[in-house]
Order: C-alpha cells, then structure tokens, then sequence
C-alpha cells in the first residue's frame, strides 16, 4: 500500500508539501500541486482518515478586522463587535479581533497561523487591500459592507437607496432646500462603501426629486464640523431640511444647529441616515436606522457558510437594489435567499413622519 513518503518521491517534493495539498491548509503553487495530484493517482494512494479530515479541522474562531485609529472611540464599531460575538456564539465560535490600522498584517498573521477559520472584514473600502490579501491566502471571509470586485459573501445596508429614501421623504414633505451632511472627509478619500455609496444616493435623489440638495462633508474635528455646518444653514436663501449620514459626532452636530440659530423641528427637520437601533435621545427623529442585529448574525452565518463551502474566494454577483419609500410594500426581513453569498437589506423609515418646512 503506498504511503505519503512514497507519494512524495513520485512527485518530487516533500511529504508536508503531499500533506498541505490533500488537507489545503497552506497554498501550493498549481504546477506543485498537479505534480502531487499525478502521483497520487499514478500509485493509487489513498490518505487515512486522519488526514483527510485535517481540512475539516476547525478553531470555531471568526476573526473580526475593526480598523482602530488610536485615540479615537467610534461606538458603532463596539455594537458591531458585541453583536457579531453574540451571532458567532449562537453557532458555537468565538471572535478574534483585530485592530491594526490597515488590518492586512493581523489577517496574514491569524491566516498563517491557524487562529481562526476565516474573518469578517468591517469598514470595507473599494478595492480593500485586506480581499487581495484573502484571495491571495485563499482564506475564507465574509464582509460588513460591500465592494462589487471582490468576490467575498457580504452584507451590507443599501446606502445609496437609504440616503435616497431619506432624500426622497424630505422632499415628499415639502422641503426643496436641503443640505446632506455626508461621510466625512477621510472616509470619502479612504473610499469606504457606506461613504460612497451615500454620496451616488445622494446626487440620484437630488436628479429623481428636482430639489435644491447641497452636500456638504463631515469632519471628524467637531470644530472643523461645527464650521462647515453653520456656515451651510446660514447661507441664503437658508435650508429647511438637514439630512445626516455621518452621525459619529451627533452631539456636536446639534450644538452647531443650535449656534446657527435654527430650532429642531419648528425651523429645520433633521432625518438620521445609519442611526444606532435603539439609541436614546433620537426616538423623536425621523430616521433610517443601521440594522445591526440583522448584519451581525448575517456575516456569522456567511463567514461561517465560507468556510463549509470552502468558498471563501469564490466571484460572486450580487443584485439590483431598490429603495423602498413608505407607500411602497413591507419589505421581507431578510431579502436573501437561504444559502446565497449576499444579504443586503433594503432601508426602512422609522420615527415621525418629517415635518413640513415652516410655513408650509
């Protein structure tokens, strides 16, 4: 009966490169592995249980890239980091984070080394150096936001119909001065999905509305943003709506309002675009809240899926979004069919109806 050793010298190599092809846990050049592959057949060997099984081998680790710049606290990334925790341990994983800047060291690290069956990437940006590096280790991932070249399972909130729709409602309740407050600045540069995404909603309702629509970038200074958004407000003739994506500096944001000279709602409505599902001091805000709950357990499910399937570098196309306004029918819970490499969610309004300009 032939033995891995003999399969090693029919093909040239050693018997750990014979053990990575059969169990896959490291990458082997094409040429190598067919040279592997040849042998096996040519001696008709058959690999024991034990080896066969070392693919299926698994930590029941995700390893969940959170970019992390120091000194900065963003509390959306704490509810993500919770509710993924939460998905995972619902089947039977735990989470590994990672918070290096780039995330691409911590992910070559936690791939090469075993410490996690596969990762699920946060804050993804176009063309994300952190997917080039997964299909480069072939290692299974799912992603919290999506890019349509990177052939990765994702979830995601439509941005682009969530700023539309809210756009959209503004516009619907009489308001056709209205500025939107999108991502900020370094966001947009760093070319994030949700950013850009928000923008292309943004630009397609002012088209689709026939309103006056001024964009106008946040900042993560708050004086840097208190500026630009006083500056906004008091340019004549003078918004009635403010639209807002970039809800990180909130509080700054209502302060800024406040200094302009303008009252929530008697002389301005506010829409929250990306609001934290059951964040106090907002109930009496119209909003699109950013599901969490409903991301979180569906990246578990997606990166873990990757892993069974073993297809976590498999291109994948996704489809066609479209917003959904009030009058339009209830969207399903969950739009994704079992087993598909997407979930993306259709935005909903949620809190009063968006108050008639004043004097409207």
């Amino acid at each position: 009966m032939a033995t891995i050793k003999d399969v090693a010298e029919r093909a040239g190599v050693a018997p750990s490169t014979v053990s990575y092809v059969l169990s896959g846990s490291r990458k082997i050049s094409e040429d190598t592995r067919r040279a592997v592959r040849a042998a096996i057949d040519e001696l008709g060997y058959h690999p024991r249980a034990s080896a066969r099984t070392l693919r299926s081998a698994r930590t029941r680790v995700l390893a969940l890239a959170v970019p992390r710049v120091p000194g900065e606290y963003r509390a959306i990334d704490g509810r993500f980091a919770v509710d993924v925790t939460d998905a995972a341990r619902g089947h039977d994983h735990d989470v590994l984070l990672i918070t290096d800047e780039d995330g691409v060291g911590g992910l070559r690290r936690v791939a090469r080394s075993g410490l996690a069956d596969a990762a699920v990437l946060m804050a993804v940006e176009e063309r994300d150096p952190r997917i080039e590096v997964l299909h480069e280790l072939g290692f299974p991932a799912a992603l919290l936001g999506h890019d349509g070249n990177a052939g990765l399972p994702w979830t995601d909130l439509d941005w682009e119909a969530a700023v539309a729709l809210a756009l959209h409602e503004t516009a619907a309740a009489g308001h056709r001065r209205i500025v939107f407050l999108s991502s900020a600045e370094h966001e947009i540069a760093a070319r994030r999905g949700y950013a850009l995404h928000g923008l292309d909603g943004a630009r397609r309702a002012a088209h689709e509305t026939g309103a006056e629509v001024r964009v106008v970038s946040s900042h993560r200074d708050p004086d840097v943003l208190g500026r630009r958004l006083r500056e906004a407000l008091t340019a004549g003739p003078a918004p009635t709506a403010l639209v807002v994506q970039h809800l990180i500096l909130l509080p700054h944001l209502l302060d800024a309002v406040a200094s302009a000279g303008r009252r929530i709602p008697d002389d301005l409505s506010l829409v929250l675009v990306g609001s934290l599902p059951d964040e106090l001091g907002i109930r009496h805000l119209p909003r699109i809240d950013l599901p969490v709950a409903e991301m979180s357990a569906a990246v578990a499910r997606l990166a873990i899926e990757a892993v069974e399937l073993g297809c976590g570098t498999t291109k994948s196309p996704s489809a066609p979004l479209r917003a959904k306004t009030r009058d339009a029918p209830e969207a399903p819970a969950s739009n994704a069919s079992p087993g598909a490499p997407y979930h993306p969610i259709q935005p909903r309004m949620a809190g009063p109806t968006i108050a008639p300009p004043a004097g409207g």
